[in-house]
């Protein structure tokens, strides 16, 4: 991806989707990037919705589930993705982001034995996590991000972080914490933040595991599991990486004595502790 005059580009030179959303600001000399989920139906529902003038909200780009990319708003004005907000001295994170949608329905409640949304689809197992918010104590379902969509956010926000020299990437549960909740447990913040800038978290993300858990190979049931399957219930991770819904952790409380155990597991049977 390139940008040019404050519009993406793919890579041939052609210019990403652009459907101008009049629901902007002034001038921008953005200093972050914020992520967001949709939490709509799709990505063209949600593309329709911030650049209708009755929504006064928008944001600088859209991702697709499939990866594709459309920009509302050029990287030099204010989009109105925000809201009241604050982060690292700054107060009003509208005037100093650029903000990124993720098409995805994000938080889900079990009714009637199946994980829905807000708007009343329902998402199979395999297409969900069970978490509590790392702002919140009570689990619920959230609608995982997949490779394609994460692929593209990655490439995206590493021509901005380039173009603009951005210090950081955060959630808007960061800057709004208490208010907002997206983009959730289900986004890998830490892993973005640590390819784009080069750094981890100074405390990795720790969970444990809910039942008896295979810790495997690769991120995948078709990878082997290692000897030291299953994980006993409760045992400490963690996690470095992730790859969709799945984590990969170092196991804190192994069994054996000196030995480092690292490896995959599934997102959908362990919940975060710190």
């Amino acid at each position: 991806m390139r940008i040019l005059r404050h519009r993406l580009h793919a890579k041939e030179g052609e210019p990403a989707s652009f459907i101008r959303s009049p629901n902007t600001g002034g001038q921008l000399d953005p200093k972050y990037l914020v992520i967001h989920f949709t939490a709509g139906r799709s990505a063209e529902g949600s593309v329709n919705w911030l650049t209708n003038p009755d929504a006064r909200a928008s944001a600088h780009l859209v991702i697709g589930r499939d990866g594709a990319v459309t920009q509302l708003v050029p990287f030099d004005r204010v989009a109105w993705h925000a809201g009241p907000s604050q982060w690292d001295g700054l107060v009003g994170m509208n005037q100093h982001s650029i903000g990124i949608e993720l098409d995805n329905a994000g938080r889900l409640e079990r009714k009637g034995g199946k994980w829905a949304a807000w708007f009343g689809t329902t998402y199979p197992d395999e297409e969900l996590m069970v978490a509590a918010h790392k702002h919140e104590t009570h689990e619920c379902g959230w609608h995982l991000f997949p490779p394609a969509q994460l692929d593209a956010t990655l490439e995206v926000c590493a021509s901005l972080v380039k173009k603009y020299e951005l210090r950081d990437v955060v959630g808007h549960d960061d800057i709004s914490p208490g208010r907002k909740c997206d983009p959730g447990p289900a986004f890998p913040l830490e892993s973005f933040r640590s390819r784009l800038f080069g750094r981890s978290e100074d405390h990795l993300p720790q969970f444990r595991t809910r039942t008896a858990l295979n810790i495997r190979l690769g991120p995948g049931t078709e990878h082997d599991r290692l000897p030291q399957s299953p994980l006993s219930p409760g045992t400490r991770l963690e996690v470095l990486d992730e790859d969709g819904a799945w984590r990969f952790a170092t196991v804190l409380d192994s069994d054996e004595e000196g030995a480092e155990v690292q490896g995959w597991v599934h997102s959908k049977f362990v919940e975060r502790i710190g």
